[in-house]
């Protein structure tokens, strides 16, 4: 089981004092109207991989930043993502881009976002476009 947003470092440890900090999950979207068909997960992906850390020229997924994506009956989403790194200059901002383009998906209700630590992130979790893009073979 991973280690959620709540019960792990928070963003509060590595960001500076004035930003926002969320407290909790990061959450995005409205409930999925009844009798509307729910998001395959092969969508709600390709929603993830309009999100990209600016730094980097690679979407967030092929990065390796999603570690679980949980999809629910109603339309509701929640995902487990981490950051390249707990300093990550777009830590504040990041998640919550996430989370609203998972709830663009159609077929997506409410999203949540649990930013975790564990595992901690590394290159090796990168898909092989990503390494290819990035000239790491």
């Amino acid at each position: 089981m991973s280690m959620a947003f709540q019960n792990g470092p928070g963003l509060g440890s590595f960001l500076p004092e004035d930003s926002e900090i969320p407290d909790g999950p990061i959450r995005s979207g409205v409930p999925l109207a009844e009798g509307a068909t729910p998001a395959t997960e092969e969508a709600i992906i390709e929603g993830i991989k309009t999100v990209f850390d600016p730094e980097i020229p690679v979407n967030i997924h092929d990065l390796g930043l999603i570690y679980e994506i949980e999809r629910f009956d109603d339309g509701t989403v929640k995902v487990d993502m981490t950051l390249t790194a707990p300093g990550c200059p777009v830590a504040g901002i990041l998640p919550k881009q996430t989370a609203d383009a998972i709830a663009a998906v159609d077929g997506v209700g409410e999203v949540e976002i649990n930013l975790v630590w564990s595992p901690i992130w590394h290159p090796g979790r990168m898909s092989d476009e990503a390494k290819l893009l990035l000239d790491m073979f």
